[in-house]
């Protein structure tokens, strides 16, 4: 192993002094595997007050002295030096109740982890690999030190970060340490959910995640049991070629290694065992599912304690992942003005995924393959996609004897007016809109979000025509245009009804 400069020259005054010293864990792994390690730790015979005196000419931080660590300052780098220990109970599954020191690696490398762990290297003394470490990791195998229940009940996080490390780096789990993981998995409920998520995000993340999830999902719905229905149910449609909880882990492995972008993959379709239903032909359909797929991420997320942002962004994506993006270029700049463009991308990407996890109709990636192209055609265009895109506004609106919320709803119609027609975006020609809008009073342009398929578009329609004042509602699924007649349409009334139902007018 060649070792930093910083590191060679700790080992040495250690082992001058009569202290034996070694480089240990995963820097050791690292380095056999031929990675880089991100950083090094040390462990020694030497106690924490002796490591202190012996580099009392460098700074030293006390980081754990209960623990037998100290920090050595070296050319501007921590070095972390701990004393060879064993470890007592641990009666709150996470930290020892005490620890005591010992003179020998090998006793200190008995109470670790995995085996691919409990390796340690020095220039001086060579390889210590009591528990073949070295054949396992040869063998790209993950196997616990000694008694694989001990390990795992001294630390319940330690099942997430075999199944981590697994996914990550496409190493098989040794069927005894596989057979403790499934055993132990209750003991999870008494890990922090902080230290549970940094493993899950991660475990996602890795090239070989889904292997992991298909092999392991009753540890993955021990920490998401709202995802426990999707394990096996059957959708039978001609459209999807596996249940629903393969679907989801086909599909997470199909989107890039986003952890937002692969959790809304494993939440998008825990709506549909709740939603089955089968036609005279046999045929399942899950009528609604996006809305509750919502509903129960909303929930599960409870567990994870994600930051706000990406919380409602992963919601959002959930929600409308069923939702039409467009087929034409006006339908994609409607579209585009809903969600806007990270959004817009985003919902593209879960679609493509979603798509390729059916197994059944490649069809449809192309058929996504060509918004894609629309979508950056009207980038190109520099289209009006916002009010505040309009060549007027709100005051010239009032200069023209508007005011009040009218304002707002003129505005709208005009944008609405403008998407279809990017060239209506003059002055003149708003104007003209505007004129037009004053002496038709009896019709109304939104574009509503929410809609996704024909049964919402049933739902919308009924809903919209059951108020009195509108006699008729045309509904563009693939735009989300509604077009309303009537008289004296009540805007805040027709928002109302709808956001009630789950939809939202979006312009």
């Amino acid at each position: 192993m060649n070792l930093p400069g910083r590191i060679e020259a700790v080992l040495s005054r250690l082992e001058q002094a009569g202290y034996a010293s070694y480089v240990v864990g995963g820097a050791v792994r690292d380095c056999l595997a031929g990675r880089q390690p991100h950083d090094y730790d040390l462990c020694t015979a030497a106690l924490p007050q002796q490591v202190e005196e012996l580099f009392a000419d460098y700074h030293v931080i006390e980081t754990g002295l209960q623990h037998g660590t100290v920090t050595v300052i070296v050319e501007g780098e921590p070095v972390e030096v701990t004393t060879f220990r064993t470890e007592g109970r641990y009666s709150d599954g996470r930290r020892p109740d005490s620890v005591a020191f010992v003179s020998h690696i090998e006793e200190d490398l008995a109470r670790r982890d995995f085996t691919v762990n409990a390796m340690a290297y020095s220039p001086i003394h060579g390889l210590c690999d009591p528990f073949g470490g070295q054949e396992d990791l040869e063998h790209k195998q993950l196997r616990c030190v000694g008694d694989p229940d001990t390990r795992l009940q001294e630390d319940a996080l330690r099942i997430l970060r075999a199944l981590r490390f697994a996914a990550q780096r496409g190493y098989t789990i040794e069927p005894e340490t596989a057979a403790a993981l499934h055993r132990n998995r209750q003991r999870l409920s008494h890990v922090s959910a902080e230290r549970i998520t940094s493993e899950l995000l991660q475990m996602i993340c890795g090239a070989h995640a889904g292997s992991i999830l298909m092999a392991f999902s009753d540890i993955i719905t021990e920490i998401l049991p709202e995802l426990s229905p999707m394990i096996g149910f059957e959708q039978n449609n001609p459209h999807h070629k596996y249940d629903v909880w393969e679907h989801s882990v086909r599909s997470m492995e199909s989107i890039r290694p986003e952890w937002l972008l692969r959790l809304t993959m494993l939440f998008h379709d825990a709506g549909k065992p709740g939603t089955f239903s089968m036609d005279e032909r046999g045929i399942g359909h899950f009528y609604g599912h996006p809305a509750v797929s919502y509903d129960i991420a909303q929930q599960a997320v409870k567990h994870l304690r994600l930051p706000v942002q990406q919380e409602q962004k992963l919601l959002y994506l959930v929600r409308h992942h069923d939702t039409p993006l467009g087929c034409t270029l006006r339908s994609v700049r409607r579209k585009l003005a809903v969600h806007g463009e990270e959004i817009y991308r985003s919902l593209l990407a879960v679609k493509k995924a979603d798509c390729i996890g059916q197994g059944t109709a490649p069809q449809n990636l192309t058929e996504l393959l060509q918004t894609e192209a629309l979508l950056e055609q009207v980038l190109q265009e520099n289209s009006c996609l916002t009010r505040k895109d309009l060549a007027v506004n709100g005051h010239d609106l009032m200069e023209w004897g508007i005011s009040g919320q009218e304002i707002g709803r003129y505005l709208s119609e005009m944008l609405n007016r403008v998407l279809d027609n990017p060239a209506c975006n003059t002055r003149e020609q708003l104007r003209v809109i505007f004129d037009q809008l004053q002496t038709q009073e009896n019709h109304m342009e939104l574009t509503i979000n929410g809609m996704s398929a024909g049964c919402c578009v049933r739902q919308v329609k009924q809903l919209l025509e059951s108020n009195p004042a509108v006699t008729k509602a045309e509904i563009a699924l693939d735009s989300g245009r509604v077009m309303l007649y009537g008289q004296d349409i009540p805007l805040e009334q027709v928002e109302e009804t709808l956001a009630a139902a789950g939809y939202e007018v979006a312009i």
